[in-house]
């Protein structure tokens, strides 16, 4: 299938497949005669597990870091132990978002407060 099919069939950006190409996330196995990239079935789960795992809060390197090709060639990485810690990390994140919004909500509700005061 072209890019363009796998862009349609997993909702991804054709931008950001390009982009897992060529950080071997996914293989691309030649070009058509049009010069368009040309993936095959493997590419669909590859995307879908990219997909899975940045839902889950992790960065396009921590993602490389844990399949490490493996999904681009067929295979399937190990993730165990490496996949926990990145969990963590991508939760503590999380977290960390959750508290600074958090404190912006706190500082619109004593604006607000404020302005009915003033009023």
């Amino acid at each position: 299938m072209t890019i363009g099919e796998l862009s349609r069939r997993t909702g991804v950006p054709v931008k950001a497949l390009r982009t897992y190409t060529d950080w071997g996330l996914i293989h691309s196995p030649g070009r058509s005669a049009g010069n368009y990239r040309l993936y095959d079935a493997d590419a669909l789960s590859c995307v879908r597990m990219i997909c899975e795992l940045r839902g889950l809060g992790l960065t396009l390197a921590e993602i490389r870091e844990l399949l490490g090709g493996d999904c681009a060639r067929g295979g399937r990485a190990a993730l165990g132990p490496l996949l926990v810690e990145r969990l963590r990390a991508a939760r503590a994140r999380t977290e960390d978002r959750i508290a600074e919004l958090e404190r912006t909500r706190d500082r619109i509700n004593a604006f607000e407060a404020a302005q009915r005061s003033d009023a």
